[in-house]
């Protein structure tokens, strides 16, 4: 059974607040949980069945670049989803806040090539599930890293209620940064969106810069949706690095490669981690 009781939940800090609700630390029977409580606890019937086909559905998902559902608190008010807690937040936070010296060390080039292909993998896993698993919302502030600098995807099962009124179209209209241009002008849109955001991610990994800082969500919008712009690829980066993310960024959905091909162009760039 997926469901569990609210009351066996002990929530502790806040840790993030994202489009729908906010997402506390807990413990629950003895282990260390995120808890992601839901904003609008106002389900309809049809909702509640979606949403709990949904936790049901994430349920079964098992991949080490994955994040693991628990399963989830189906009762108003506190509709809830708990999956289990990773040490180190994300991979947003752990790029582009500051942070100690130690950290900043253990961010080798090469552990970063390691988290890139922690990504592909993890969603190549989504993409290959009967039906297919599209995120529609892949990013940098998606994706969660355990205490041994592994990465998983998180967020991806909500993905295909986005539509639905619990989640308002706000969440999407949040963060164009990472967004493929087909996604940004409303088009119909599949799995290679998630390729496109993947480019994204990758070319944070490789320069440690923020995408598109400077510009608002509605300049990101029309730059990349409307005008056709890409983020600038700095000279120093490999001739492999810039192919990349040059494919993941290509204009017609179908030419962007498979995470699959992701996977294979990643190997040749990995190398051994030495530090933590």
């Amino acid at each position: 059974d997926l469901s569990i009781d609210a009351e066996t939940i002990q929530l502790g800090e806040r840790i993030g607040i994202g489009s729908y609700g906010e997402v506390h630390r807990g413990l629950w029977r003895g282990c260390e949980v995120a808890v992601k409580r839901f904003l609008d606890q106002d389900f309809s019937s049809a909702l509640m069945q979606e949403f709990t086909a949904e936790v049901d559905l994430m349920r079964r998902l098992r991949h080490p670049n994955v994040v693991l559902l628990m399963g989830a608190v189906t009762t108003t008010p506190n509709l809830s989803i708990v999956t289990e807690y990773l040490h180190r937040g994300s991979l947003y936070k752990l790029l582009h806040k500051p942070q100690p010296p130690a950290i900043k060390a253990a961010l080798s080039e090469q552990r970063r090539m390691r988290m890139a292909l922690d990504v592909a993998k993890g969603m190549h896993y989504l993409h290959s599930c009967t039906p297919i698993i599209v995120h529609r919302d892949l990013k940098s502030p998606n994706l969660l890293v355990d205490k041994h600098w592994s990465v998983k995807v998180c967020d991806f099962g909500l993905s295909r209620m986005k539509n639905q009124t619990f989640l308002s179209s706000k969440s999407n209209a949040g963060t164009p940064e990472w967004m493929a241009p087909e996604v940004l002008r409303n088009e119909p849109s599949d799995e290679k969106s998630d390729v496109f955001s993947f480019g994204v991610i990758f070319w944070e990994l490789c320069t440690l810069q923020e995408p598109w800082n400077g510009l608002n969500p509605m300049q990101v919008v029309g730059a990349v949706g409307f005008c056709g712009n890409r983020l600038a690829i700095p000279e120093a980066e490999s001739e492999e690095a810039r192919g990349i993310c040059e494919d993941c960024w290509r204009g017609k959905a179908r030419e962007r490669p498979s995470f699959l091909e992701i996977q294979k162009r990643l190997r040749p760039l990995q190398g051994p981690i030495g530090g933590a």
